[in-house]
């Protein structure tokens, strides 16, 4: 039994997504707007299986970067320089 738990465990990791992935998706919602699952899909320089975008998009809502909600996905983290822009901009209160 236990190495059919193995095999599982292997399979998991085998799709998992690489940095080169993962880094061009982020780039993708970083230059866009609100959209679509199917608009990112096409957005991409490159084809990723369904299920890759998909891990990608858990783990980037996870880690705070994106939200995802019923009329599509949006990229909402601020990089620490651009935070510091907007805070020399602001009135302080």
């Amino acid at each position: 039994m236990p190495q059919t738990i193995q095999v599982r465990k292997r399979e998991r990791l085998a799709h998992s997504p690489t940095l080169n992935t993962i880094l061009m998706v982020e780039e993708v919602l970083k230059n866009g707007d609100l959209m679509t699952l199917a608009e990112l899909k096409k957005k991409l320089p490159k084809k990723v299986m369904h299920q890759t975008l998909l891990q990608i998009l858990d783990y980037l809502q996870l880690s705070g970067k994106i939200i995802i909600g019923t009329k599509g996905i949006l990229w909402i983290y601020t990089e620490r320089k651009e935070l510091d822009e907007l805070i020399k901009r602001g009135t302080e209160v």
